[in-house]
């Protein structure tokens, strides 16, 4: 079923976003005091900069993601294990 396709496209995608996100996320945090001294008037740890941040990278992500899932779904599930 080219749906179930669809999904387990979308679920990797978001999985390993969803990673990206997280590390970057810790990374900010451990390393706030030097991404302070390059940032003028915001926070280096400001959660509204990080959420619309990870939103960005999350929709960026989907996006890439399109070509995929509509390739998936297109493709007949036994002619892609063959």
């Amino acid at each position: 079923m080219p749906s179930d396709l669809v999904r387990v496209v979308l679920r990797e995608a978001a999985g390993v976003t969803a990673v990206a996100i997280g590390l970057g996320a810790a990374g900010v945090l451990a390393t706030h005091r030097l991404i302070a001294s390059q940032l003028f008037g915001v926070a280096a740890t400001d959660p509204l900069t990080l959420a619309v941040a990870g939103l960005v990278l999350a929709l960026c992500a989907v996006l890439a993601a399109l070509a995929p899932m509509r390739r998936a779904a297109r493709i007949d599930p036994m002619e892609a294990l063959r």
